[in-house]
């Protein structure tokens, strides 16, 4: 699942809630059915945990980082790991610091998979990577979520990434959740409406999820086409809105929900 919002809408926050990583101010939080306070320890045997930053010793090498690692996770596969390291072209005598950003984020995902992770939580995974990684390590995640038995959570800003692998997107804006839904569900309801200025009343203005305007007519973010056609008439053009569009405009007109 992909989590979008803009940045300070609650992203990371979310992320450190479901690790108990900070504390709640209400409510619950449950993880495969389960309190993430009270069942912590079974929960993490099940959840990888893929920062952009990674937490390992700097100085150590990866595989004597592994050796640490692995004695927390009762379904380690050394195995899994060394295959991980190949496929991810991760030399073990690496040291942390030797590796790129995007090297030990797959170093990350190494270990995840390696101890047969349920959950993967990936937090601004693919942020100020270049072009290439980012292809790469997309084509890592299609990968991992064949296997019906592993699920990805993957926050971030950007939208694109989502759009090639999420299968549903839940959107935050300042705390509250906008919608959730399937990835494919949503593309076909948002939709970009473009006309000429001379169309925008303040009326037929309210009927926008959000509106940019120029002198050389608008564009528009609708979640319902035969409202906009019964209000406007024909004289527009509805095209496809991306994920980039939906959350941009959402922010900009204020709707959190």
């Amino acid at each position: 699942m992909g989590f979008i919002g803009p940045n300070g809408s609650g992203k990371s926050t979310t992320i450190n809630l479901i690790m108990n990583l900070i504390k709640k101010d209400s409510g619950d939080v449950k993880i495969f059915g389960l309190d993430n306070i009270k069942s912590e320890k079974d929960i993490k045997q099940k959840i990888g945990f893929v920062y952009d930053e990674t937490y390992c010793y700097e100085n150590l090498k990866l595989i004597e980082m592994k050796n640490i690692i692995a004695r927390f996770y009762k379904n380690w596969d050394d195995n899994a790991f060394s295959k991980y390291l190949l496929d991810f072209d991760l030399p073990k005598n690496k040291k942390i610091k030797e590796l790129s950003k995007g090297m030990k984020i797959k170093y990350s995902l190494a270990i995840a998979l390696s101890h047969k992770a349920e959950l993967i939580l990936m937090d601004e995974p693919t942020s100020g990577l270049d072009p290439i990684f980012r292809s790469e390590l997309l084509q890592i995640l299609r990968f991992i979520i064949q296997d019906e038995n592993k699920s990805i959570f993957f926050s971030t800003h950007i939208t694109t990434d989502l759009e090639k692998v999420a299968d549903s997107i839940t959107f935050i804006n300042k705390g509250k959740i906008v919608f959730s839904d399937s990835k494919d569900d949503i593309l076909e309801k948002y939709k970009i409406v473009k006309g000429d200025q001379s169309i925008i009343t303040a009326n037929t203005k309210q009927e926008f999820i959000g509106i940019n305007e120029s002198s050389f007519g608008f564009e528009a973010l609708t979640d319902n086409t035969e409202r906009i056609k019964k209000v406007i008439g024909k004289d527009i053009l509805i095209e496809r809105a991306s994920l980039e569009d939906i959350m941009v405009y959402t922010v900009k007109g204020g709707r959190n929900g």
